[in-house]
């Protein structure tokens, strides 16, 4: 099983738009993100907060991710909600996922999952950052890759 744990892309300010909506450059950053995994993921669910920037994250991963599947608002995943209480909606899913939230929350759950306490600090997201765990029996979950945009934009700057 493995879980694609997003922080949604860079949203406007509360002053310019109290809903949080993305920005452009937000937009450009996930639209960036979903090009370059399309083909390389796929997944079973597509999930985010509810919040209008998580919302919109998910929309644009899934187009690339899970073609024709619904996109679910659910409850649990706000910035400040318990980690602790989530989990054990991950253990009974079962399937690979994609998770759009937000800090400190998905930062947390990371480091709930893979060190077994929260406060241990693992991963440093920014807006439109993506985190692959993945659970093995035996292995518990554990870090397989991270994408922060910076090595995106880098990749079109410096091609291999």
């Amino acid at each position: 099983m493995r879980l694609y744990l997003v922080q949604h892309g860079e949203a406007l300010a509360k002053d310019v738009d109290p809903e949080r909506a993305l920005s452009d450059n937000g937009r450009a950053v996930v639209a960036e993100l979903a090009a370059f995994l399309r083909g390389r993921v796929q997944v079973s669910a597509v999930v985010h907060s509810g919040k209008a920037r998580a919302r919109q994250t998910a929309d644009l991963l899934a187009v690339a991710l899970a073609p024709g599947m619904p996109v679910e608002a659910i409850s649990g995943i706000n910035p400040n909600d318990a980690v602790e209480s989530f989990m054990q909606r991950i253990a009974e899913s079962g399937k690979d996922t994609l998770m759009v939230g937000h800090l400190p929350f998905m930062a947390k759950l990371v480091a709930r999952l893979v060190t077994g306490s929260e406060a241990n600090t693992v991963v440093a997201y920014q807006p439109g950052s993506m985190v692959c765990l993945e659970f093995e029996n035996g292995r518990g979950w554990q870090i397989q890759w991270m994408i922060r945009p910076e090595l995106l934009s880098a990749e079109e700057n410096h091609p291999g």
